[in-house]
């Protein structure tokens, strides 16, 4: 009997896994004939990552620095193994049952499903909430932009938000195994800033309990329920131990951690440098525009995204290039072109908008007006809170929170709190529809709220497509001005039109979406519709809306890769690579013929000056801008760049051209001088001589022991041996000299432990960013390795926390399944 009503139980959760999986690969059908798409973030993850993937299919580990790009770094949050973070291990085998990127899709659509199972809804409606959180527009995006790992922490986050409002319901255990399987599986995804959100949340939540528990005098089950979640929070973050006490250690010497250089004052609009933390303006750069939040309900309201495709032969645009004589197919290349200029909005750039579905705002707007408990101001407030710091520079609050809050001027791109801000929807979205078949409801008792719900995104909905054109002017000065000098000013009249018709188009386009959802509503209130099949029609409005708008931005033309050959096609070397490599040499390049500090590709190649990464060494940052961003030859020569690659201006050709000046793997100076802060001493390398001087903080003057250079000129330095994490170089001087290796200086020096001899000696850092090191005249083995002690105590930390976290999770299910046998 009892093995019957498992099974009946099992059946609806099967069959939504079934049409979860059909409904993905319907999506992303290209996948069955073995293709993939090129996503821009994944390709220079793989560049970025490339020597430490090679170095560990040679030696079995991965190393825990690389020299390919930014001069060196640490592989922190490049490419690492965690091998005792057991939730690494599950986190991994879950984001990746499907081929990418429907594997991403999947996770979406599962991950809230189990959020809304463990509070009890109905599997369909669970199935229409899935697909609502799944295909929020936001979310392709991602997937298409390669943004893994912010996609694997939005992917386990709803499940997370289930397990805490369980346990303060009185389902503690059930509660804490969702919180610490899930939380250990969302880190695993390694995407800080998500967490951050998430906790902010959860925070508001447990505040709520609070609140409530002090005013009802239930003190006690509030602390059983904060205890328990407490003790599945340690855990899952203990199973990351090493990954996190890494990424903590790094942080501080990162862009996101605290400059050594004196702030740059704020003027006007400029808010200055921030010397602990990102740049305002940086941080702030991707701002939400406060009317662009009616992407929400309307997609294109500011025209798309900066990479839209091309809306064709109806445009204005169009018709005015035939007017001045284009053929059609030259309008209807430059139409093609100048589809990413039809975005008016705030940001610099966007692949496209967050569109939370009309039907699902309707609902979710419906849900406020009838959901009878607490929970419905939890959520309409962290919808409209997330919401709020989208829009970033925008919002006074947002000024508050970066200057005085401690964590938010660590991030940037504050526009991807609608990721939060989606899942509060769709949540309050699927809390309606359930409200409805639960709630006694007739048409005269929903009549009120569903009127003034249907006015409030409708009725707004459709006030923008018939008067649309008189709310704004479409204008964007910056891309307008651009157009202008390109083409003429007559261009600005039809682009401007053409995003008014977009507007207009979408919004009619909502309307009537909501006007489909509401007449299932009414169907259902008269009894013309059953409420499964209310639930089927909605979810498939649903579907059918969201399909189309992520068509838009992630379609079948974008499957371009064949997934059985897509490491090579990704990244392929161009003729100047291949020239390149033809030297064995240990040196760096520096690619001109892309964009050279936001580009990691250079990397899979070669040692890069550049790459692409969001949290660069700080030191390093400072000296691109110093430095290497204007061009400065003496800072490439010190680097030991001795490749640079070039387009020619006129054929657009790549060829490489060699420095002979590059300084090499180590040299011997003539002379050091000693500057009294970061300031003089970023100051002195700008104009310095980097093959005869070496640029020194007074902080490290004691390392020198004094040294009186007596410069030998028949002393030579090499490099012997090369491997990321540990280097060996053989010196020869007939006087004790001073050496400079051109590789990064990490501010926690007895990380890469400096021997001479195999005896352990001090290094220390000069010109900015490099290692010096006082060489004894002779013949002498020097060597430099890597070893991360935070790592190593991280690593026993994790195996520990993964031990006892699947204990306590199986557990908790052995004591939540004793507890409903009792019950």
């Amino acid at each position: 009997m009892k093995t019957n009503n498992l099974l009946q139980k099992a059946i609806p959760h099967v069959l939504a896994i079934v049409a979860f999986l059909i409904i993905t690969f319907v999506y992303f059908s290209p996948i069955l004939d073995g293709k993939t798409i090129s996503q821009h973030d994944i390709v220079q993850a793989k560049g970025a990552g490339h020597e430490a993937s090679l170095y560990r299919e040679k030696t079995g580990h991965y190393p825990m620095w690389t020299n390919s790009m930014f001069g060196g770094m640490p592989t922190y949050l490049i490419a690492a193994d965690y091998p005792n973070s057991w939730t690494t291990k599950v986190g991994r085998f879950f984001a990746n049952l499907l081929p990418e990127p429907a594997n991403y899709v999947f996770l979406y659509l599962i991950g809230f499903y189990i959020l809304l199972a463990a509070l009890g809804f109905d599997a369909w409606i669970g199935v229409l909430g899935a697909i609502g959180f799944a295909f929020c527009s936001y979310n392709l995006i991602n997937i298409e932009a390669g943004h893994a790992s912010k996609v694997i922490a939005m992917g386990f986050l709803p499940p997370i938000l289930g397990g805490v409002i369980l346990a303060y319901r009185g389902r503690y255990w059930i509660g804490g195994a969702l919180v610490g399987l899930f939380l250990g599986m969302h880190i695993y995804g390694n995407h800080v800033q998500i967490t951050f959100y998430m906790f902010l949340t959860i925070g508001f939540y447990v505040l709520m309990e609070l609140i409530v528990a002090i005013r009802e005098k239930r003190i006690k089950p509030f602390l059983i329920a904060s205890v328990v979640l407490g003790v599945a929070v340690v855990l899952a973050v203990g199973s990351h131990a090493s990954r996190l006490m890494t990424t903590s250690e790094y942080s501080k010497e990162s862009i996101r951690g605290k400059s050594e250089l004196t702030p740059k004052p704020a003027t006007g609009d400029d808010k200055g440098v921030n010397a602990d933390g990102l740049d305002y303006d940086y941080a702030f750069r991707w701002s939400y525009g406060k009317m662009e939040t009616f992407t929400l309900l309307i997609p294109d309201f500011y025209g798309g995204g900066t990479m839209s495709k091309s809306i064709g032969k109806s445009s204005a645009m169009y018709n005015a290039l035939m007017e001045k004589g284009a053929s059609d197919a030259q309008a209807k290349q430059i139409v093609a072109q100048l589809s990413g200029a039809l975005y008016w909005g705030d940001q610099p750039t966007t692949g496209g908008p967050t569109y939370a579905g009309a039907v699902i705002l309707f609902l979710f707007v419906l849900g406020m007006f009838i959901i009878p408990n607490r929970i419905k101001w939890w959520i309409l407030g962290c919808a409209v809170f997330m919401t709020m710091l989208a829009w970033g520079k925008n919002f006074f609050l947002n000024d508050i929170l970066f200057t005085y809050v401690p964590l938010f001027d660590k991030f940037r791109a504050v526009t991807m709190t609608l990721a939060l801000t989606q899942v509060f929807l769709v949540l309050g979205a699927a809390m309606a529809v359930q409200e409805l078949i639960r709630g006694d409801y007739s048409w005269t008792k929903l009549q009120r709220p569903l009127i003034w719900s249907f006015g409030l995104t409708g009725g707004i909905a459709l006030l923008f497509a018939l008067l649309g054109g008189a709310f704004f002017d479409f204008r964007s000065d910056i891309v307008d001005s651009q157009l202008a000098q390109g083409y003429g000013d007559w261009i600005i009249r039809p682009i401007r039109d053409d995003r008014a018709s977009i507007l207009r188009g979408d919004a009619f386009r909502s309307f009537l979406f909501i006007v489909v959802a509401a007449g299932v509503i009414i169907a259902f209130l008269f009894k013309r519709l059953s409420p499964s099949l209310m639930v089927l029609v909605l979810g498939a409005v649903v579907l059918t809306d969201m399909f189309a708008v992520d068509k838009r931005y992630v379609n079948n033309d974008d499957f371009t890769v064949d997934r059985r050959d897509q490491q090579r096609a990704f990244i392929k070397p161009t003729p100047a690579d291949e020239q390149i490599l033809r030297d064995t040499t240990q040196y760096r390049v520096f690619n001109y013929a892309a964009s050279p500090f936001q580009d990691a590709t250079t990397s899979y190649f070669h040692h890069s000056v550049g790459g692409y990464h969001g949290a660069k060494m700080r030191r390093y940052s400072d000296v691109i801008d110093s430095v290497l961003a204007k061009g400065s030859i003496k800072g490439l020569n010190m680097l030991n760049t001795k490749y640079v690659i070039v387009p020619d201006q006129k054929t657009g050709q790549i060829f490489v051209q060699q420095n002979p000046e590059a300084l090499g793997n180590a040299w011997f100076v003539k002379e050091y001088k000693i500057v009294p802060n970061a300031d003089e001493e970023i100051k002195a390398i700008e104009t310095f001589e980097p093959k005869t001087t070496a640029i020194i903080d007074k902080r490290f003057e004691k390392d020198l022991n004094g040294l009186t250079i007596q410069f030998d000129s028949t002393a030579t330095i090499k490099l012997t041996s090369y491997s990321p994490d540990h280097l060996v170089y053989e010196s020869n001087a007939q006087t004790p000299q001073l050496a400079v290796f051109s590789e990064i200086y990490y501010a926690n020096k007895d990380y890469w432990q400096a021997t001479i001899d195999d005896k352990p000696v001090p290094h220390f850092r000069v010109n900015y960013i490099l290692r010096g090191m006082v060489v004894p005249a002779g013949k002498h083995k020097i060597a430099f390795t890597f070893i991360s002690t935070t790592y190593q105590q991280g690593e026993h930390i994790a195996l520990f926390s993964s031990i006892a976290l699947f204990a306590f999770v199986g557990a908790a299910i052995f004591l939540s399944a004793k507890q409903k046998n009792k019950a």
